[in-house]
């Protein structure tokens, strides 16, 4: 199991950057794939973009491709969320989730551990 504690969000302009951090405290993190969920109100969770445990391989959904980047440090049990070119349909809340395996997947119910989430607010 792994336990998940997301920060950085906040309120920014369209065009604005923020980079958000997850947390995570658990034998298994370094194992684990971890991904970025998006949950806007009246709106489904949405898969933002995933990364391997080797940090080698990364895979983003189309709407936020080339515009966030995923990364890891194992040694911090860290997990990064750049975002720029902030836009204001990227406002939801954001979620860190954590995935046993070696396989990157976008469907959430493959993902265990989830944190509380952070709010991300874009402006126009």
């Amino acid at each position: 199991q792994v336990q998940l504690v997301e920060s950085g969000g906040g309120l920014v302009q369209a065009g604005g950057s923020l980079r958000l951090s997850c947390a995570a405290a658990g034998r298994t993190f370094s194992s684990s794939v971890m991904g970025w969920f998006r949950q806007a109100p009246s709106k489904e969770r949405e898969f933002v973009g995933s990364i391997t445990y080797s940090g080698n391989y990364t895979y983003y959904a189309d709407s936020v491709k080339g515009r966030f980047t995923i990364s890891r440090d194992n040694a911090k049990s860290m997990v990064y969320q750049h975002m720029n070119s902030l836009k204001p349909e990227d406002t939801a809340i954001y979620y860190c989730a954590a995935k046993s395996g070696s396989y990157i997947v976008s469907n959430p119910t493959f993902y265990k551990d989830w944190g509380q989430g952070t709010q991300v607010t874009v402006s126009s």
